[in-house]
C-alpha cells in the first residue's frame, strides 16, 4: 500500500487516468460496432460515413496513447479492407 504523499498521489492519478482511458476504449468500441453494423447491413454509403468516423477515433485514441500506433494502424486496415469489399460488390 502506498505509505508517503507522492506514492498516494500516483494512486490518485492512475485512478483518474484510467478512467479516463476506459472511456476512450469505449467510444473506440462503439465506432468500430457501428462500422460493423453498416457492414452487416450491406449499406456501402452508410458503411463509408461510419468507416471515417471509426478511423477519426481510432487514430485518436492511438494519439491520446490508449492504443498503440501499430494495433490502431492494424485495426484501420481491416476496416478500409472490409469496406473495400462491400463497395465492390
Amino acid at each position: 500500500m502506498a505509505n508517503n504523499a507522492g506514492a498516494k498521489k500516483a494512486i490518485r492519478k492512475i485512478e483518474a487516468r484510467t478512467e479516463v482511458n476506459k472511456a476512450r476504449r469505449t467510444r473506440v468500441r462503439t465506432f468500430l460496432r457501428k462500422f460493423q453494423e453498416a457492414v452487416t447491413a450491406g449499406d456501402a454509403t452508410a458503411a463509408k460515413t461510419a468507416f471515417v468516423e471509426a478511423q477519426s477515433e481510432v487514430m485518436r485514441a492511438v494519439s491520446k496513447g490508449v492504443v498503440h500506433k501499430n494495433t490502431g494502424s492494424r485495426k484501420v486496415s481491416r476496416l478500409a479492407a472490409q469496406l473495400k469489399k462491400i463497395s465492390a460488390a
